[in-house]
């Protein structure tokens, strides 16, 4: 069955840096669109970053130039470099995939910006 498990959120000061990963497993991942959402504390989830299967790249008009969304097909991973972090990028991140018209999630993991 299709997997997404993201990893490397944690606490961070504010202005600091993090690298989120997300493995796909159960897909092709080269035909897969994959995005990065986040979805903070009383707030409907939005959309962070997407990156399609040729690797053109949107952005949130609150993180541009400061997250950068990749992938890796080799790796069957797609990575959400985050630098400048805001206290109101606290939220749980989660990793998605558009795969053959279904979209699918991954379960999160938290990233706390506070000092």
């Amino acid at each position: 069955q299709v997997q997404l498990v993201e990893s490397g959120g944690g606490l961070v000061q504010p202005g600091g840096s993090l690298r989120l990963s997300c493995a796909a497993s159960g897909i092709i991942f080269s035909i897969a669109h994959m995005g990065w959402y986040r979805q903070a504390p009383g707030k409907q989830r939005e959309l962070v970053a997407t990156v399609t299967t040729r690797g053109i790249t949107n952005y949130a008009d609150s993180v541009k130039g400061r997250f950068t969304i990749s992938r890796d097909n080799a790796r069957n991973t797609v990575y959400l470099q985050m630098n400048s972090l805001k206290p109101e990028d606290t939220a749980i991140y989660y990793c998605k995939a558009e795969y053959l018209r279904t979209d699918y999630w991954g379960k999160g993991t938290l990233v706390t910006v506070s000092s």
